[in-house]
């Protein structure tokens, strides 16, 4: 399927590893330019090598979850027709031991990081009557991890953000939305999975399966997905095809919300 992509620039946030490097590549694949960022020099050049593989790409050293960062990147590159709004971090805490400058940290990084882009970006989107942005939330969005409730909470956040701003492309041809991976294997996963569960020095597959038996029990699939299962979705997404879906939370999360609408 040809997504008609070609031609297009798309700024893809935190894409020196995990999903945000497989939209990244699979973008620059269907002929887009993806820009990539990143925080370290030397893990921006080797995702920009592996991108270069399958297509066009640039890439920016810096960090929009600061504002003089998000400056930087703007002035660099003051146009895109894409957005995707990537840049995250999550880390397992009881809540009571939750600091204010954890709570601050998390907002900082996982929700105003992709404000401060979008408010540039969107109004140039809507002069030129088209583009994509996109919010890579979380299924922790809706069904809050009890186990880092800071984390659901900017990602119900993204969410807010993603709809409001859906609104206001009434008959344009900008979209807003968001998509909501669940569990993805990438970069830390393997930490992140140790820290919660007891069988710590378990096999990984073993170690996998006892996550979802007792962390993740909705899951339908039981099983970590694939950075590029994400990407396919975004792609779509992000394309002149998916014209039709605005304002929309996409799951891309193994059936762990157990809802139907």
């Amino acid at each position: 399927m040809d997504l008609q992509l070609k031609g297009k620039t798309a700024l893809v946030t935190g894409s020196t590893a995990g999903i945000g490097l497989a939209i990244a590549e699979r973008l620059a694949a269907e002929g887009a330019e993806a820009i990539i960022t990143g925080r370290s020099q030397d893990k921006l050049d080797a995702a920009a090598e592996q991108v270069a593989r399958v297509g066009k790409v640039r890439a920016i050293l810096a960090d929009p979850a600061t504002a003089e960062g998000a400056a930087r990147l703007i002035d660099a590159v003051p146009d895109v027709d894409i957005l995707i709004n990537n840049l995250g971090i999550y880390e397992a805490r009881p809540f009571t031991e939750i600091s204010d400058e954890d709570w601050h940290r998390l907002f900082e990084v996982n929700v105003v990081s992709g404000a401060r882009l979008a408010r540039h970006y969107f109004p140039r989107m809507l002069t030129k009557n088209w583009g994509r942005i996109i919010f890579i939330a979380s299924e922790s969005g809706l069904v809050i991890p009890s186990e880092m409730i800071h984390y659901g909470m900017t990602k119900t956040a993204q969410l807010s953000i993603a709809r409001g701003l859906a609104e206001q492309t009434r008959g344009t041809g900008v979209t807003v939305n968001s998509v909501l991976p669940g569990p993805t294997r990438s970069e830390g996963i393997g930490d992140f999975i140790r820290s919660v569960i007891d069988n710590k020095d378990a096999p990984a597959a073993e170690q996998e399966a006892e996550f979802f038996a007792k962390m993740r029990p909705l899951s339908l699939i039981r099983r970590l997905i694939e950075a590029d299962e994400i990407a396919a979705t975004v792609a779509f997404v992000a394309s002149p095809l998916a014209a039709a879906t605005n304002g929309a939370a996409i799951r891309a999360e193994g059936g762990m919300v157990p809802t139907i609408a």
